[in-house]
């Protein structure tokens, strides 16, 4: 017995000489950093909210690292991004006790956003919300089939100049509707959701955030939805395409949003999975992340936008300029993007600041990083790309439209190199311009670019907010 034990005492004194080990290796990366990070910035809790009414107390507070902080009540820092200007971002920090709500269900999430209208509220998620727990055949028109469908619009019967319509096709819209209704969720103003634990998510929804204000979302995977109806249209290119709904979240025409520490994945359903009909990919994603149509003031930060094709869109049309000049001002830092193949992101018309972001490029399929659209004014500085032989850096920026950039301080394979060179270099018929005319200054912590692969890689996403 006393061998066990002394053996099991030299095991427990190895393990914490590693973990100081580890701990001393991050230490060492992260102290190049030009300015220390900020601590989200704590709200006073309401004397009535001490304990929720739906029992948050007896699950617990937001997962917090042991330090005993309630994430669910912090609030975006001061100078933290675009999301932190004109009075900054606060979410439902300041709901009392009958606001806060912990959900284990997606019925039970779309109650609580429904609950107390505009008044601050937190939403505490635990375990993972599935929003098509019923699967496809739940949403399903009467009538409809899918094999009739693919039977009726047949290129070779139908062709490829004319939309497709008729019975099939009004089904597959009614099928449509029906799934729209069931898996979107409307965010409120003046909002926090927070998952609880390292485990928390919601699956086969899209959450809406849609002309509200002060809104943050935290420590959550969220699984792209799968669109159960895509649409054939024989029109689309040369051989007709299929075209889907839903990203996993939408920020339209909002203002005031922090998305912090989530992981945004096709998880369970890449598009390797997918089958193809009539010779072309049956698509089934649509985008991970948009922020569109006069959004505005929004900070994505530590996230993870991981196995994806069309990623995250600023401003989703070169028609818009009604609605978007003067909006979609939007800070991108920290995140890592993980084999997505585009748009990451595609700018129209807002002001960018894209900065201590690390990209792990996929080796096949890769089409661009920096999308540079109708009236864009992105800035790309200090981000850190590694690229698989045979893809050129010369690839990282796409000319859409007419519009300037500034790059400055970007690493390639660890390696400093003038992005906008290597694209003009590159591609002499698309030249691009330099100097996006303006300068962030809403920046409250800044890395070497050789430090963001270990850095992001280790603290990024959901389950590691801290």
């Amino acid at each position: 017995m006393r061998t066990n034990e002394c053996h099991a005492q030299v095991i427990r004194r190895r393990a914490v000489a590693s973990a100081v080990r580890r701990t001393a290796l991050v230490l060492s990366l992260t102290a190049v950093t030009a300015l220390a990070a900020p601590a989200a910035t704590a709200a006073p809790v309401p004397a009535s909210a001490s304990a929720s009414a739906d029992g948050a107390a007896a699950t617990g507070a937001a997962w917090s690292h042991g330090t005993g902080r309630d994430l669910a009540r912090q609030t975006l820092p001061a100078g933290d991004g675009w999301a932190s200007a004109d009075g900054g971002t606060t979410g439902g920090a300041a709901a009392d006790a009958a606001h806060v709500h912990t959900v284990t269900t997606w019925a039970q999430f779309r109650a609580a956003l429904a609950a107390g209208g505009d008044a601050p509220k937190i939403i505490r998620v635990v375990g993972t919300l599935n929003a098509t727990e019923g699967g496809c055949e739940s949403f399903e028109a009467p009538g409809y089939d899918f094999d009739q469908y693919l039977a009726d619009y047949d290129p070779a019967v139908w062709g490829y100049d004319r939309e497709v319509s008729g019975p099939q096709e009004d089904l597959r819209a009614a099928s449509a509707k029906n799934q729209d209704q069931a898996i979107k969720a409307y965010v409120p103003s003046n909002t926090t959701i927070v998952g609880v634990g390292r485990n928390a998510g919601i699956t086969g929804a899209s959450l809406q955030v849609k002309g509200v204000n002060n809104v943050i979302v935290r420590n959550l995977t969220l699984e792209s939805p799968l669109d159960c109806f895509p649409q054939w249209d024989p029109t689309d290119g040369a051989t007709g395409a299929w075209n889907s709904e839903y990203d996993a979240m939408v920020v339209y025409g909002s203002s005031h949003v922090w998305i912090d520490h989530n992981t945004f994945t096709d998880g369970r359903y890449p598009d390797s999975s997918l089958p193809r009909y009539y010779g072309e990919l049956y698509q089934q994603h649509d985008g991970e992340l948009d922020i569109v149509r006069g959004a505005d003031l929004v900070t994505a930060s530590w996230n993870v936008f991981a196995d994806h094709d069309k990623t995250l869109m600023i401003g989703n049309s070169d028609s818009a300029g009604a609605t978007d000049r003067g909006k979609l001002r939007v800070t991108l830092h920290h995140n890592l993007f993980s084999n997505v193949v585009e748009r990451a992101p595609r700018v129209r018309f807002g002001q960018v600041d894209t900065y201590n972001n690390h990209y792990v490029i996929p080796a096949d399929g890769y089409a661009y990083s920096f999308g540079i659209g109708a009236e864009s004014r992105l800035v790309a500085e200090k981000n850190s790309f590694r690229l698989p032989e045979g893809v050129p850096a010369g690839k990282i920026l796409k000319k859409w439209k007419e519009a300037p950039v500034t790059v400055a301080g970007n690493y390639v394979n660890g390696r400093s190199v003038d992005l906008l060179a290597a694209h003009n270099t590159q591609f002499p018929g698309e030249v691009l311009q330099p100097d996006a005319g303006w300068t962030p200054t809403l920046r409250t912590r800044v890395d070497h670019p050789r430090v963001l692969p270990a850095l992001v890689t280790h603290r990024a996403g959901a389950g590691r907010l801290r």
